[in-house]
């Protein structure tokens, strides 16, 4: 095979002539490097379609495989989306790292972008701190604690899941240190770099870390205002090997939205034929009474993961897991791999939290004040504009055509309020909505007024 010369491509369009230096031996890694650092500096945008493998390789003139393998380590990492016969794109998602968005320096920033509860419990937890630290137990929480050392735990952990809507038996319990850690040790144990899990179109970012962490792809499945579709989920299963499922069921991180029964049912259902592992986040489903887990559905297949750092107190780092039986041994391993143990404190606390009673009372006031700053926000941004119930801790607020999310996001930032935006949790090539997620929890109550003056003055404007 005749090699193009490198002149035969002076008039020709190209939307990425990348400089490769030659001098280091694996050619792969620095045309990888070199792409992660020209979407770094904005050289290639997000959404842009990349030559086809064959092509840059003429262009480049090295082999094809080189060019094959700088993409794949480019798409683990969650710069690049390939779709076959649409060709790989530079992923929207690549603007959620932290390097590529600016930062508002030296100003004060009201927080709206980070989602926690707001602060009503912190009191009670403290009490309850200080009475565990007193207790004859005490000196045993700085010993090291196996997994399923304190059954008591595991039947608290459970008693905190039927909350939830889930319906588990101790001995399926698994801890860990936050829902994070816990979905991070699923994909380590259970999937093969390289193996496909359905999400979202816009998901939570956590979950994109993990993935480009264990080199799992993520693959869109379309959404809407009642969450995900069961028949896009059915198209992409028939259509190609999907390995996993991983949803939110409740308060959809970023959009909101809860999925109804009857849409929990089908997507149990699409599980079941086609053999995939869900993974169900159920982080906000304690403030969505009523409706039951999409795991109680197809239990055989399901990981259900509640936390408490969404419900309760950020601080409070306390996860637990129902795996089912096939799946435990390997989840329980990655655990250990990732932490040895979980913090003993937190497990402790945790669990009398719910054990005592305290539980039931400390969510009840997160619900009232969180009520309290929902008719706030619907003071300064209109239902039909900014989506969210009552007992959610968060808002999907749609813009005006003029402002794409980051822009938004970056205006907001100007003028000394952090949002964020939906690039920040599209996946893969999907076109980012025009929307941005706004929490207000954490503010104060002053700051988050003057937080939601700022935002309907950018949309008005």
């Amino acid at each position: 095979m005749t090699i193009m010369p490198y002149n035969s491509f002076d008039d020709y369009p190209m939307s990425w002539r990348p400089k490769l230096d030659r001098s280091e031996r694996a050619l792969y890694l620095t045309l990888a490097r070199t792409l992660e650092d020209d979407i770094a500096s904005g050289a290639l945008k997000p959404g842009t379609r990349l030559p086809p493998q064959r092509e840059l390789a003429d262009f480049l003139d090295v082999n094809v495989s080189t060019v094959a393998k700088a993409f794949k380590l480019c798409e683990l990492k969650g710069l690049l989306s390939a779709t076959v016969g649409s060709g790989t794109f530079v992923a929207y998602s690549a603007l959620t790292d932290k390097r590529f968005l600016e930062r508002a320096e030296g100003t004060h920033v009201i927080d709206m972008g980070s989602v926690q509860p707001e602060d009503s419990a912190n009191a009670a937890l403290l009490d309850m701190a200080r009475s565990l630290f007193r207790s004859d137990e005490a000196a045993a929480l700085f010993s090291f604690h196996a997994q399923g050392e304190d059954e008591w735990q595991k039947d608290a952990a459970v008693t905190f899941m039927r909350l939830c809507g889930h319906e588990a038996h101790r001995e399926q319990i698994l801890f860990a240190n936050g829902a994070q850690n816990a979905i991070s040790a699923v994909f380590a144990s259970l999937f093969r770099r390289g193996e496909k899990i359905a999400v979202d179109d816009h998901t939570y970012p956590g979950v994109k870390s993990a993935a480009a962490m264990f080199g799992v792809k993520l693959v869109p499945v379309r959404s809407g205002e009642q969450g995900m579709e069961p028949a896009d989920l059915e198209r992409l299963c028939r259509s190609e090997k999907i390995h996993g499922v991983y949803l939110i069921s409740a308060c959809h991180n970023p959009t909101t939205a809860t999925l109804p029964e009857d849409r929990r049912r089908e997507i149990a259902a699409v599980l079941r034929a086609y053999g995939a592992l869900l993974i169900e986040d159920g982080t906000n489903q304690l403030m969505q009474r009523g409706v039951p887990s999409v795991s109680s559905f197809a239990p055989e297949r399901s990981i259900y993961i509640a936390t408490m750092s969404k419900v309760i107190a950020p601080g409070l780092r306390a996860a637990c897991a129902a795996v089912p039986d096939a799946c435990k041994e390997a989840v329980a391993g990655a655990l250990y791999s990732l932490n040895v143990g979980v913090v003993p404190m937190m497990a402790e606390l945790a669990a009398r939290v719910i054990a005592s009673g305290q539980f039931e009372r400390i969510v009840a006031a997160h619900r009232r004040h969180t009520g309290e700053r929902s008719r706030l926000v619907r003071a300064f941004l209109p239902d039909e504009i900014c989506r969210g119930g009552d007992a959610d801790i968060f808002r999907w607020l749609t813009l005006p055509e003029r402002f794409t999310s980051v822009q938004f996001e970056q205006a907001a930032l100007a003028r000394g309020v952090r949002v964020a935006a939906a690039e920040r949790f599209a996946v893969g090539k999907t076109l980012p909505a025009r929307a941005v997620r706004v929490a207000f929890c954490t503010p104060p109550r002053d700051q988050l007024e003057k937080g939601l003056s700022v935002l309907a003055e950018l949309i008005a404007d």
